[in-house]
């Protein structure tokens, strides 16, 4: 069955694309290709896409910081939203407007350089804020849930709603958005505070992050999330799982909750290097590690 008819593919030439590789589009650079990718440039074209295609389905990417595609790639509609919605605004003293796909650092030097505080650990997150506010991302006791003042999103039937964050339920590394819902905008609530004060603290976090997790590797962030009284390296440590590898999947020798493509991995050993350590640990500890970072698509 076709996905696309005849009339939307050209109506949105270059912004459909078909069997697009998803390896340049994830941090790990694996996976398979795109039955459909979408990549609209603004609202309208969310809303006409979906009013007239009524997928059933789709599949949203962001910055592809935290996610492992599968080699077999992503059936049906995959949608990821254009430059056009990296943007950051102030609109009042301390509310900030950013577009979803807008970097979470870029995030956090706009806030520094409008003397707003609370947001210098978005400094550390990697990705976009559409995906740090659907995985509430957080670090150094720091999350999205306690700066987000609210969300515009489009669900799967093309329609816009606004959704204010005390109607949004939060939890560690999560929350309960419908996965179908295109997120488009946020407002970022912060605390006017001095702007040397600030600098500091961003500078401060900035270096701690590096000094403790790897860099400039093809690797998803923190894979599983931690425990309440553990940290989740500190498990894979104590199983003596640091030094495993799977083919060209391995575990980073800085972070051991890094998993690392050392160039020539397939996303199958990524999962099967993951899936190890999670039964290793299991039979250890018996704690049951849950990722952090999404595996989506088909495997082969």
């Amino acid at each position: 069955m076709q996905l696309i008819s005849k009339e939307v593919e050209l109506k949105y030439g270059k912004k459909i694309l078909f069997n697009e590789k998803l390896n340049n589009y994830s941090w790990f650079n694996l996976g398979g290709p795109s039955e459909v990718f979408f990549k609209p440039h603004n609202i309208e074209d969310i809303i006409f896409f979906l009013k007239t295609v009524k997928p059933k389905k789709i599949t949203i990417i962001g910055a592809g910081s935290n996610t492992l595609i599968r080699d077999g790639g992503i059936k049906g509609i995959t949608i990821k939203l254009s430059s056009n919605f990296s943007y950051v605004n102030l609109i009042s003293e301390n509310i900030i407007e950013a577009g979803a796909a807008t970097l979470d650092k870029k995030i956090a030097d706009f806030a520094t350089e409008n003397s707003l505080t609370g947001l210098e650990f978005l400094s550390c997150i990697p990705g976009s804020i559409g995906g740090a506010i659907r995985m509430n991302s957080g670090c150094y006791g720091e999350d999205i849930s306690q700066i987000l003042h609210s969300i515009k999103v489009i669900d799967i039937l093309g329609n816009e709603k606004n959704i204010l964050a005390s109607d949004i339920k939060f939890y560690y590394r999560d929350t309960n958005l419908d996965q179908d819902l295109i997120i488009t905008s946020i407002l970022l609530q912060g605390k006017v505070h001095s702007k040397e004060k600030i600098k500091n603290k961003q500078k401060n976090l900035i270096e701690k992050k590096k000094n403790s997790q790897p860099s400039q590797i093809k690797t998803g962030g923190s894979t599983f999330k931690n425990k309440k009284n553990k940290k989740a390296w500190e498990l894979i440590m104590e199983s003596n799982c640091q030094n495993l590898y799977v083919g060209n999947a391995r575990i980073s020798e800085k972070h051991c909750n890094f998993f690392v493509n050392d160039g020539k991995a397939t996303a199958k050993e990524l999962e099967d290097l993951i899936n190890k350590v999670k039964e290793i640990v299991y039979q250890k500890t018996k704690i049951n590690l849950e990722l952090e970072i999404k595996i989506i698509g088909n495997k082969n």
